[in-house]
């Protein structure tokens, strides 16, 4: 087995995922809930209190949305899961894309009120596009108006996806206080405001049926996956096991022809330790998925890369940043081999070879140094002058290029002028580091008026561009 080396994390044990969802839906409050349980924060963030940590940029804090997809590692039952947070704002649809072609699998939340949005829906088909496996988490549960059932169908006329509830709700609105496990047929409930307290115990006599119906279903819905559930099934239904059916979710979730679905409150700490269980059960890690394909940049032939140590080094940019303590840092996947903090990498795009003189694994805003990372890590490397997002990094004897990215034309152009003369060359150097960092952001200087044009996809977008200047 594939062992992350300066960790000792089998690949198996680790997940790279991303959360993605409508604005509003809950994403940044579930990262942070995630990032609580798992023991990296101690005191929760909450976003109308602007302190979530995956929301580090000031722009973020003030206006309570996600713009620039963190990536932070937390641990669940000794598994590794890379959380990419992605933004659930229609203005930034590259963040999303950009987080989609490094991930293994996701979390969908659904707003229990509203059901699938149409930022929901856009994400979707990004996902749909990619292949990646996901799970469904139907979110604000607590709320008025939240309905659980009308919310799995709206993932069906909206989505045409194949939703499987694992969970029913314990209790609506606001006296909703747990789940019923499908899979293992008794509840779980939540007595304190921290939801540390879980409670599992009998299915409540009211909801007995109902579980027994659903329980039905999900074993109807998940028998195709596995042999051996569908044979036990057909002789005796009273032996399916949970791990029959756990095996056969996480078959058909890896095939991409199902969708488990749970539930829960995350603004109320309810619901979000099976979340992570779920998580690790039933999506893929690097190993599940299939080798990544590139070209030799040198002969144009086709090649390909397995998830292993073994195999030779290459990793693909994902984000630029600039950061104020060590300057540019990139973010990147790794999808083969390994590289130690000080290895010098060739950028298969631009012909460069550059040194990579520290690895961080970051956690929201802060950071933790690593000597050497492998196959299947997300990490940030400083050092990389030359390289921008969609760039493969390889080795120079044994290089491939993967495909890069695409990304879509602006939609919006504004004029943008300095306050004084003195402050153009500013602006200048300001505004090429944001499109450094953004590729769907453009610079260019209109030749009949000299004025500096900035181009983007939305308003929203551009307000922040300048915002951060």
């Amino acid at each position: 087995m594939a062992v992350d080396t300066k960790s000792g994390i089998a690949l198996d044990r680790v997940r790279n995922i991303g959360i993605m969802a409508h604005i509003d839906a809950g994403k940044t409050t579930t990262t942070e809930r995630i990032l609580y349980y798992t023991g990296r924060t101690h005191k929760m963030g909450e976003v109308h209190e602007g302190a979530a940590t995956m929301d580090w940029m000031a722009q973020e804090q003030e206006r309570g949305i996600t713009i620039t997809s963190a990536a932070t590692t937390a641990t669940w039952r000794d598994f590794r899961i890379n959380i990419i947070d992605t933004p659930g704002h229609v203005d930034f649809t590259v963040e999303v894309e950009r987080s989609l072609r490094v991930l293994d699998g996701a979390i969908a939340l659904f707003d229990a009120v509203a059901g699938v949005q149409p930022q929901s829906e856009t994400v979707w088909r990004q996902a749909e596009r990619y292949g990646v496996p996901r799970i469904a988490f139907i979110n604000k549960m607590d709320r008025t108006g939240a309905d659980f059932f009308a919310s799995v169908q709206s993932m069906i006329d909206r989505l045409g996806a194949h939703p499987v509830p694992i969970q029913l709700p314990v209790g609506l609105e606001e006296h909703h206080r747990g789940i019923v496990d499908l899979v293992e047929m008794r509840a779980i409930t939540w007595s304190d405001d921290l939801g540390t307290k879980m409670e599992t115990g009998e299915i409540p006599a009211e909801l007995q049926e109902q579980a027994q119906e659903y329980h039905h279903q999900l074993i109807d819905s998940v028998a195709e996956f596995d042999d051996e559930l569908t044979e036990t099934y057909l002789m005796d239904e009273e032996s399916v096991t949970p791990e029959m059916i756990r095996r056969a979710l996480r078959a058909g979730t890896l095939a991409n022809k199902i969708s488990p679905v749970l539930l829960g409150s995350a603004f109320k700490n309810k619901g979000v330790q099976p979340l992570l269980d779920a998580v690790i059960e039933y999506l893929p890690s690097p190993i599940d998925i299939p080798p990544v394909h590139g070209i030799d940049p040198r002969t144009e032939h086709e090649l390909s890369r397995r998830p292993a140590l073994d195999e030779p080094f290459s990793a693909l940019a994902f984000k630029v940043m600039s950061d104020p303590y060590v300057g540019k840092l990139t973010y990147f996947r790794v999808y083969s081999g390994k590289l130690k903090a000080g290895d010098r990498v060739l950028n298969t795009n631009t012909g460069k070879t550059e040194r990579i003189s520290r690895i961080l694994q970051m956690h929201a805003n802060h950071r933790e140094e690593r000597e050497e990372i492998g196959a299947g890590e997300i990490a940030a490397g400083v050092g990389l002058k030359a390289t921008t997002t969609g760039d493969t990094l390889a080795t120079d004897t044994e290089p491939i290029k993967l495909e890069s990215m695409m990304f879509p034309d602006p939609v919006i152009s504004v004029a943008v002028e300095p306050k004084s003369k003195a402050d153009q060359d500013k602006l200048g150097v300001g505004l090429q580091r944001l499109a450094e960092e953004d590729p769907t952001f453009r610079v260019r200087t209109d030749d009949e008026t000299g004025q500096t044009l900035i181009a983007g996809m939305g308003e929203l977008h551009l307000e922040i561009i300048v915002d951060r200047l």
